[in-house]
């Protein structure tokens, strides 16, 4: 497979968080197929969808020899080795790898949607993008930073 770039969602608001946002990156840079180029700035942002810790969030750029499915379970297994459990939705959690973006793709599968179905109304998903590609496009979207400043206006 033709080398793809990829977008990463990474976040954490339990521990040592930006210690496991590290640890994270180093585990993906390991991975077989998966180079990660570089990361955006952390940033603090609060929980979204029910009460809980402060987040610290940023996005990893990648480039990927591999399928999108072998990457979620890529990221799965590195969530899965830095403690995340699933006990409820919007639970506190070590660790949040989402896929973002994968190329240009779309992808509407069971267990995997590309880009990442509310990626458009994250404001601490999307200003960490556009620090890394301020003319992206997003798939399905339109231009990134339209999608940046109609959320800050709002």
């Amino acid at each position: 497979m033709a080398s793809v770039r990829a977008y990463i969602g990474v976040g954490s608001n339990l521990g040592n968080r930006a210690a496991t946002i590290d640890r994270a990156l180093r585990l993906l840079s390991r991975a077989p197929g998966v180079r990660v180029r570089r990361r955006s700035t952390i940033r603090h942002t609060v929980a979204v969808g029910a009460p809980g810790p402060d987040y610290l969030n940023c996005v990893a750029e990648v480039d990927c020899t591999i399928a999108p499915r072998a990457l979620l379970h890529v990221l799965q297994r590195i969530e899965t080795a830095l403690g995340r459990t699933r006990p409820y939705r919007w639970a506190p959690r070590t660790i949040d790898l989402d896929l973002l973006l994968f190329g240009h793709a779309e992808i509407a599968e069971p267990g995997l949607e590309v880009p990442h179905p509310r990626l458009h109304e994250r404001l601490f998903a999307l200003e960490p993008l556009a620090e890394l590609d301020p003319d992206l496009i997003l798939p399905g979207r339109g231009p990134l930073a339209d999608l940046v400043a109609g959320l800050q206006s709002s």
